[in-house]
């Protein structure tokens, strides 16, 4: 068993940036996540997506964000337990927990943070007749290498701003795209919405109505979609590629059975330090909600330091916290293994 001061649930740009934020108060932590890499839903669905709104980075992408992060944390050593859920979490008498993963590994924790995002999640798959077979070939949903649909014909199912992102970004590098959806309501930004409609009105792209009502697989490979259109047509498309983006099937899993209260699959908190109503619980990121909860990562961030002083005050209830500056404490700098930077006179400096 592990003894640790904290265990982190959920290693997306949250889950890493707590991270940081418990080492500069010198707590130690494990992170627990159900994908086999870091980076949460960043990574999984929208690794190369640009972001814009992290503070003094103009823009980078989700694979850049959980570089920096990564990196950031770097000189806190956390260890990483990925491809792995949590199945259980009790609360000892002793106060601290003992937690326990679908691989068997378990920790002794004095704190749980819970930075699951939306919880574990799923695709929404398509459920046809040979979809699995193709699935991760021909069949996608996901886009992890862009360069696999060049020069290709493809197909993109989906109405939200994943499949239009998709479609404003590939559809220039591909032979054919052809945007798939059961009706001409979208869910995604509007000026998306007009761009796609553009490329259409020009000729570089083209959309279609309908439904997927069979694949045809041949030598176990992906021949063509059948698309039942509105007026009951079924119409057959030649395809290369095949990528469904229905979004996700997000569900708690087994935090729904740790007796947290929860609001629609949101874990409720104290926005003082983010704790929950069990002690020594706390929960930040999209995870967890209260009034005027906004889901944005700056936000969680935000979450992160306040329930990172509220696991100081749990472990150490009579100890008195000093808020400290990583510009100026030297004790920032030794958990940070940073040089203090020296002072720079300039010419109109005072001379001392």
């Amino acid at each position: 068993m592990i003894a640790i001061d904290v265990v982190i649930i959920g290693a997306g740009p949250v889950g890493l940036f707590q991270v940081f934020e418990l080492g500069l108060l010198d707590l130690k932590a494990h992170v627990i996540d159900s994908m086999p890499q870091v980076g949460g839903q960043c990574i999984e669905l929208y690794p190369d997506k640009p972001i814009y709104d992290i503070p003094a980075i103009p823009v980078c992408d989700a694979r850049e964000l959980v570089d920096r992060l990564m990196q950031q944390i770097t000189p806190f050593a956390p260890q990483f337990h990925l491809g792995q859920e949590v199945t259980e979490v009790a609360r000892q008498a002793t106060g601290r927990f003992f937690v326990r993963t679908s691989t068997g590994t378990q920790f002794d924790a004095a704190a749980v943070i819970i930075a699951g995002g939306v919880g574990s999640f799923r695709p929404r798959q398509l459920n046809v007749e040979g979809a699995t077979r193709i699935e991760g070939r021909q069949l996608h949903y996901k886009i992890q290498d862009p360069a696999l649909f060049a020069g290709k014909d493809i197909i993109i199912a989906g109405a939200g701003d994943s499949a239009l992102d998709w479609v404003l970004a590939l559809h220039d590098k591909c032979n054919s795209l052809i945007l798939l959806h059961r009706s001409r309501e979208f869910r995604a930004m509007a000026g998306k919405v007009r761009q796609m409609e553009q490329l259409c009105s020009e000729q570089r792209m083209q959309f279609l109505e309908g439904d997927i009502s069979a694949l045809e697989i041949a030598d176990d490979a992906l021949k063509s979609v059948s698309v039942r259109t509105k007026s009951g047509v079924t119409t057959r498309v030649g395809t290369d590629h095949l990528v469904v983006l229905w979004g996700l099937h997000p569900r708690l899993g087994p935090i729904a059975n740790w007796g947290l209260n929860l609001d629609k699959n949101q874990i409720e908190v104290d926005t003082a330090k983010f704790s929950t109503n069990v002690p020594g619980i706390f929960a930040v990121g999209d995870i967890n909600t209260y009034p005027g909860k906004k889901k944005l990562i700056l936000s969680g961030f935000h979450e992160t330091a306040l329930a990172a002083f509220g696991v100081r005050e749990l472990l150490s209830p009579e100890e008195k916290v000093y808020l400290q500056y990583t510009t100026t404490s030297p004790i920032m700098h030794k958990r940070l293994g940073v040089e203090p930077l020296k002072r720079v006179r300039t010419e109109n400096a005072a001379v001392e």
